[in-house]
């Protein structure tokens, strides 16, 4: 690197770093976008919280919000492509569009990549009967011959990382953008980490069967998918709950996390009695059943590895949050699923988490409740209360003020810099993601990553982030080379960062502040530019 570069390069940090602090220092300014019309409050659930909803009928383009802006929220990261499928349709019919799950369709090339994946071709109960195959024959050698356990890890890390790439790709390339971020969402609302046991093997089909179908659907009918999956049974110890051997660990996340929020009015009783309401849940790896009396045999439930054994069930009749479940079997748990869904303790707790998530990181308890109060109408449909709070002046006031999570600004910076290039190795991201600090499934504890600023806005935070904005600036960053592919392709045949002569990029860095504007004019090559511009305060935030 040359010394005018790296003092060029200093100077923009520094100016990154300014730019954080006065983006950082004006987020709580009122701001400057025409407010929705507000009307009478819908029946409250908290009294004295002041009504903040849009008029029916009221829109986005009648507020006046920016697209660019409101790409950059609810989707990955705005591109040039995008926005102009958001001009065709205007931004109201884009949103609701965004919100009735659009037509997914990848390009050929990515969807091609996903079609390969093992895990997508291979039936995941088959493929994890014969993992614990390969896993009890390397015990078996274990002392005298290590191949098979290091065999068996590398497979493991295989399909972890295959679902890792498949989420990024669908995230970079899929048109339903809301979609695909709901996805992420909820995976990180009911985390599993990739660093127990064989979960690693699990976290392709747990977010392709308990999350992707239900991510913009109904939230009773999400939470019964993630508690009826082997990964969530494996990660929070479920498979170990049993009559007479209560393990309480899945029934304290499932209200502290997962549902009703800490300190939302129930007890130590309340998670007993959900425990032995999940009594019997679990997992079974093998190709048999367990052996069972004639009387107990009607109820028991296998469906892939998921298993409701009988003999593990406590069929007493429990007492949980006021109210007498008769002990019958596995349909306790779907009076129990239907109780914490519809608890105005569950509405709140996840209108909350999604105001923070796509609002700020101090939504009002007026944005809270009305959320909650379209949760609770609704029936937990998830779409309703997205609708409701992104009709909110409160949403349009916050639209460019949100501070990006590393994965946000990431996919943002891929999806500007490469739009409409084909990615064939997702290796580079993912190698970004871990310096940034967020692993894919790589969070250990069950609360998932955190959704606020002060996670990530940190000096190491920055340096690492206009490191890579430098490696992109500077040509394709070898996601565009196939670590399989013995073809060698010439660095000047592959994909550029279509950045400082993109049109779209230069109209939407006239709405950057002076000081940025300033910083972009000193870069002396098109590479500088793109450097300059991808660690621009204003694209480290949505």
């Amino acid at each position: 690197m040359s010394v005018l570069f790296q003092r060029r390069v200093r100077c923009a940090l520094s100016c990154v770093t300014l730019g954080l602090l006065v983006a950082c220092s004006t987020a709580s300014k009122p701001h400057t976008a025409r407010p929705l019309p507000a009307v009478a409050a819908a029946p409250a659930i908290v009294k004295t919280v002041a009504p903040v909803y849009a008029a029916p009928g009221a829109t986005l383009q009648a507020a006046k919000v920016d697209p660019d802006k409101l790409l950059n929220r609810i989707s990955w990261g705005a591109n040039a492509s995008t926005s102009a499928a958001l001009q065709t349709l205007g931004m109201d019919l884009y949103l609701d569009q965004q919100l009735h799950r659009p037509s997914a369709v990848l390009p050929a090339t990515i969807q091609a990549q996903i079609d390969g994946m093992t895990i997508g071709q291979q039936p995941f109960a088959q493929m994890m009967v014969a993992l614990e195959a390969q896993k009890e024959a390397a015990v078996q050698k274990k002392g005298s011959d290590d191949t098979l356990r290091k065999a068996y890890q590398q497979e493991l890390n295989r399909l972890a990382r295959e679902a890792a790439s498949r989420s990024l790709l669908r995230a970079v390339y899929s048109p339903a953008q809301l979609q695909e971020q709901m996805v992420w969402f909820w995976m990180n609302h009911f985390n599993i980490s990739n660093q127990k046991q064989n979960l690693r093997a699990m976290l392709g089909d747990f977010e392709e069967q308990a999350i992707r179908p239900y991510a913009l659907e109904n939230f009773r009918d999400l939470l019964r998918a993630t508690v009826m999956h082997p990964a969530m049974l494996r990660y929070l110890d479920n498979e170990h709950n049993a009559v007479g051997r209560i393990n309480e660990n899945y029934a304290r996340e499932l209200m502290e996390l997962h549902t009703m929020g800490v300190g939302s009015g129930y007890s130590q009783n309340d998670v007993q009695e959900l425990a032995r309401v999940l009594t019997g849940v679990g997992i079974n790896l093998s190709s048999s059943a367990p052996h069972l009396r004639p009387e107990l045999q009607k109820a028991y439930v296998r469906k892939g590895l998921f298993e409701f054994n009988p003999k593990r069930h406590d069929f007493g009749d429990k007492q949980l949050l006021g109210k007498r479940i008769r002990g019958r079997g596995l349909a306790e748990l779907d009076e129990t699923i239907n109780l914490l869904s519809r608890q105005p303790a569950t509405a709140r707790f996840i209108s909350r988490k999604l105001a923070l998530y796509f609002v700020s990181d101090s939504p009002s308890p007026a944005l809270i409740e009305g959320m909650a109060q379209s949760f609770l109408r609704s029936d937990g449909d998830i779409p309703s209360v997205l609708k409701t709070m992104f009709e909110t002046p409160e949403f349009a006031a916050s639209l460019g003020l949100k501070f990006k999570d590393p994965l946000h600004y990431v996919i943002a910076s891929v999806r500007l810099a490469y739009d409409g290039a084909s990615i064939v190795n997702t290796l580079p991201m993912l190698n970004w993601l871990n310096s940034l600090g967020q692993q894919s499934n790589g969070h250990q504890t069950p609360d998932g990553y955190s959704l606020e600023e002060s996670s990530w806005a940190s000096p190491a935070q920055m340096a690492s982030r206009f490191d890579i904005a430098k490696t992109i600036a500077a040509g394709s960053p070898g996601l565009f080379r196939s670590e399989n592919s013995e073809l060698k392709v010439a660095a000047k045949d592959l994909p550029r960062p279509a950045l400082a002569n993109s049109e779209y990029v230069k109209n939407w860095v006239k709405k950057f502040s002076p000081q940025s504007q300033q910083a972009l004019q000193q870069a002396g090559s098109p590479q500088e530019w793109a450097a300059f511009f991808l660690a621009s305060p204003e694209m480290m935030r949505r």
